[in-house]
């Protein structure tokens, strides 16, 4: 496993830096889903009265039932030589990518997940992101053979340039799960805003 950081140490490293991605240099092809969200939020989850947190282990595997997601072999990222978070290739674009510099889901703290909305060659693993309401389930799957289950929290819709870094990767005092991609209208070929949810474990 690549060294993890603490969340305070993770928004150090990425202070000031956006989440790009989704972009591929060329014009994607429109997603027949929507690139757009209803900002939604639910009431957080205690972190008094949710669950322990749980044991370093990577992920291996994420559901989100409601956007027909099921994706396996989930990928490490890192940081790419501008400061961003890595994004999945074109050719991953059916695969959800994992920031391995942070701490895994489960742990106390931010993990991070990333996924296209579309890419050139068309719809990817989070084309329907719009289906997903605040109370939604993500289940991730994880190498030790535990499931960690995170309730949707709350749902953004931002501006690449206005990226909330300190709200995505900023201290918890719980284990929390954010889940980037990307949206908008098409602008010169790429998609101008993140679409970021917020997620609290529950079991």
């Amino acid at each position: 496993m690549s060294p993890r950081r603490t969340a305070g140490a993770l928004f150090t490293l990425l202070a000031g830096a956006v989440m790009l991605g989704c972009g591929s240099g060329h014009e994607p092809t429109p997603s027949t889903a929507p690139a757009h969200v209803r900002p939604t939020t639910a009431a957080p989850v205690s972190p008094t009265a949710g669950p322990r947190p749980m044991a370093a282990s990577k992920p291996v595997r994420v559901r989100i039932p409601s956007a027909a997601v099921d994706t396996g072999t989930v990928l490490e990222l890192g940081l790419a030589a501008d400061g961003t978070i890595e994004v999945p290739s074109v050719a991953q674009a059916d695969r959800i990518g994992w920031y391995a510099k942070g701490v895994t889901p489960g742990e106390t703290g931010p993990a991070v997940l990333v996924g296209h909305f579309d890419t050139v060659k068309g719809p990817a693993v989070l084309r329907n992101v719009s289906r997903i309401r605040a109370g939604d389930i993500i289940g991730v799957s994880r190498a030790d053979g535990t499931t960690a289950r995170f309730r949707v929290r709350e749902i953004e819709q931002v501006g690449k340039e206005a990226f909330p870094t300190k709200k995505v990767y900023g201290n918890t005092t719980h284990p929390e799960l954010r889940l980037i991609t990307c949206g908008g209208d098409l602008t010169e070929g790429h998609r101008p805003d993140n679409i970021i949810l917020y997620a609290d474990l529950v079991a």
